[in-house]
């Protein structure tokens, strides 16, 4: 029989921390659950730790599990286990941990602005995890008997200013948390909690690697069969089974060699939703100050979504087993976004919520170690199953390549797994360090040049004096390229140069050098490029003779800083077109190209209207050669028909001339 129930009044300003657990400590109201079956394996747990030394503590083949008790017409959901139970100064001291000097503590705390990391350290106890049932449950009754004693404790409460304890009758030692459900209200993240279909699917999502049983009944039908095995109809009636809702089987805390391929696969689907089979996987252990396990899979395929602003990622992160975040962002950063997997660890607070992610420096030991770890795997793929990891920079290297802009702490193990297109081959990839080992006698820089597409880039006329001399260029055709090479800046004590700025150095002798203005002199051309730079001086700022064209008969470079026109095209396109200044950029004209030639001859005939008219197209051309957009394509388009409608009328006088001859 029950004695009569004794009320205690909550101290240290309860109610005020109960809206600090309640709606500041947790994101949704579903994790009560979670928190509740954390506190019941904790309970088991502490049973068999009991037992370890106390044979009398339990049978040795009873089994120890946790059960989910739902009544939808009494609106309530129970929550029991067999575990070691409470004492009567065990319930004051665990659900009344809120009414401690502890709490005193959380509450000065939180009044004086105390970081989200000092808050968590401070919060990470029983009573507190318990009180989330509150979020969902208008009471909370809780009847516990302690192992090796024979009554039992009952303790209630609204959550308000106080708590009610009586003797109370159970039948065996463990705990029930019983709690009187509020309304279902979808809206504000209340969802029918008596549902077992809603339970099944909350236990899959947060406790299914719980190591012991968490068991319900169901309710379904069932109907007779017939000698052939077939349902006899009129025969359905309901029944009622137990069914365990958990796998109980953490994979990652198994041997790697006990898991089959297949298993892993299915695990791998189960997480990411990806129903391709992963490219790699690879499991991790950590001890020392900090204690975790990683289980961490590479797809073999981008998904869809992946450069989209509001894409989801991030690792699982578990708690002793327990989900405490689906999509963990801080785990890695975010160039490494493709990587699926979960991370399990015993030194967080199972109530840590992602304001407090950001702050906890276990968070922030975990990502380093896990960041480095993975680089590591992608150089031993690289070094070891160089196909495979071609493979994985097709669909993956973009991302590769934001790390080097991004993360300068883990920049030396980024860059060899870098891989470009060259001029060394059509097909395959090269990394800088192949670069290195086929550079030729004197060549100190290594040459690139950034474009929209990979034929834009082997096409332009900037590269032709390198090419003809044998001189490997890397083509970057990635948007991310202009920015990985600022941040690379030299390789192995090798410059990164970029064949479109500044001068070229061929057999030591540079664009501008002493020799070249003779030959320009020699040929004729000073008073081209004074002609030349009158004609042009609203659109280039200077007109020089260059060493790097052998073919084409002009080119647009920049200075040595100046931004790329592909560079250029990227801020206008993120920033907005008058984001940037415009620049004027060098024309550089090849004094050997018949072009040239001839339009010196016009000069020194004093044709400065057909000069200016040419220059113009020159101009033009080399704009397009390099792939921008033309400033005047109106005036480009007339300018070039006039060129063909006298091309045209020069056609007859030609021929004639020919058929005299």
């Amino acid at each position: 029989m029950n004695s009569e129930a004794q009320t205690y009044e909550f101290q240290a300003q309860a109610r005020q921390l109960l809206d600090i657990v309640v709606h500041s400590l947790y994101s949704n109201k579903e994790i009560f659950l979670r928190e509740l079956i954390s506190n019941a394996s904790d309970a088991l747990d502490r049973l068999r730790f009991e037992a370890l030394t106390d044979d009398a503590v339990m049978d040795g083949a009873e089994v120890l599990e946790i059960r989910l008790k739902a009544d939808a017409e009494a609106r309530t959901l129970t929550i029991e286990d067999n575990g070691i139970g409470m004492s009567r100064e065990e319930v004051i001291d665990n659900l009344g941990t809120i009414a401690k000097s502890g709490s005193r503590e959380l509450m000065q705390s939180a009044a004086e602005g105390a970081s989200p990391e000092g808050l968590a350290e401070l919060i990470g106890q029983f009573g507190v995890g318990f009180y989330s049932a509150f979020m969902v449950a208008d009471r909370v009754t809780v009847v516990t008997r302690r192992t090796g004693e024979e009554k039992a404790t009952r303790w209630e409460s609204d959550g308000g200013g106080e708590y009610t304890l009586d003797e109370h009758h159970r039948f065996m030692r463990g705990t029930s948390v019983t709690l009187h459900l509020k309304d279902v209200d979808k809206d504000d993240g209340l969802e029918d909690y008596t549902d077992t279909l809603v339970l099944a699917q909350l236990v899959k999502r947060y406790s299914d690697f719980v190591a012991y049983p968490i068991v319900t009944k169901e309710s379904r039908l069932k109907s007779d069969l017939d000698a052939d095995g077939k349902p006899v109809p009129g025969s359905a009636k309901e029944v009622v089974e137990e069914v365990t809702l958990n796998s109980r089987k953490p994979i990652w805390t198994r041997p790697p060699d006990s898991v089959t391929k297949e298993e892993y696969a299915q695990f791998y689907q189960h997480i990411s939703h990806d129903w391709n089979e992963p490219l790699e996987l690879f499991s991790l252990h950590a001890e020392g100050r900090i204690e975790y396990q990683a289980l961490l899979f590479l797809p073999s395929r981008a998904p869809m979504d992946l450069f989209y602003r509001d894409h989801a990622w991030g690792l699982q992160l578990y708690v002793r087993r327990i989900l405490i975040m689906d999509r963990c962002e801080e785990l890695l950063p975010s160039y490494l976004r493709f990587v699926r997997g979960v991370v399990d660890s015993s030194d967080l607070p199972l109530n840590v919520s992602r304001e407090m992610i950001h702050q906890d420096r276990h968070i922030r030991q975990m990502r380093q170690w896990l960041t480095r770890k993975v680089l590591d795997h992608l150089a031993r793929m690289k070094r070891e199953h160089e196909e495979t990891y071609r493979g994985f920079w097709t669909e993956f290297g973009t991302l590769i390549k934001e790390g080097i802009a991004s993360d300068e702490d883990n920049r030396a193990r980024i860059l060899p797994l870098l891989l470009f297109a060259s001029s060394d081959s059509d097909n395959e990839l090269t990394d800088l360090s192949g670069y290195v080992e086929r550079m030729g006698e004197g060549q100190s820089e290594i040459f690139y040049l950034t474009g929209e597409s990979r034929e834009l880039v082997a096409a332009s006329p900037h590269l032709e004096g390198l090419l003809a001399q044998g001189v490997e260029v890397l083509y970057l055709a990635d948007p991310i390229d202009e920015f990985v090479v600022q941040a690379i800046g030299e390789f192995e004590g090798h410059a990164l140069k970029s064949a479109a700025l500044g001068s070229l150095d061929l057999d030591g002798e540079t664009s501008e050098s002493k020799e070249g203005d003779a030959a320009a002199s020699a040929a004729g051309l000073d008073s081209l490029l004074t002609a030349l730079r009158a004609s042009l001086e609203d659109s280039v700022r200077e007109v020089r003779v260059s060493s790097r064209l052998t073919d084409s008969p002009a080119c647009l470079v920049g200075e040595e800083h100046d931004l790329s026109p592909q560079l250029e095209r990227i801020l206008r396109q993120t920033r907005g077109e008058d984001a940037i200044p415009s620049q004027k950029r060098i024309l550089e004209i090849n004094p050997g190209h018949e072009l040239v030639l001839r339009l010196g001859e016009l000069v020194a005939e004093g044709a400065s209207a057909t000069v200016e008219r040419y220059a113009r197209l020159l101009y033009d051309y080399a704009l397009l050669a390099e792939g921008s957009e033309l400033p005047d394509a109106a005036g480009f388009r007339r300018r070039f028909g006039d060129l063909l409608v006298r091309s045209l009328d020069a056609e007859p006088a030609a021929e004639a001339s020919d058929s005299e001859e």
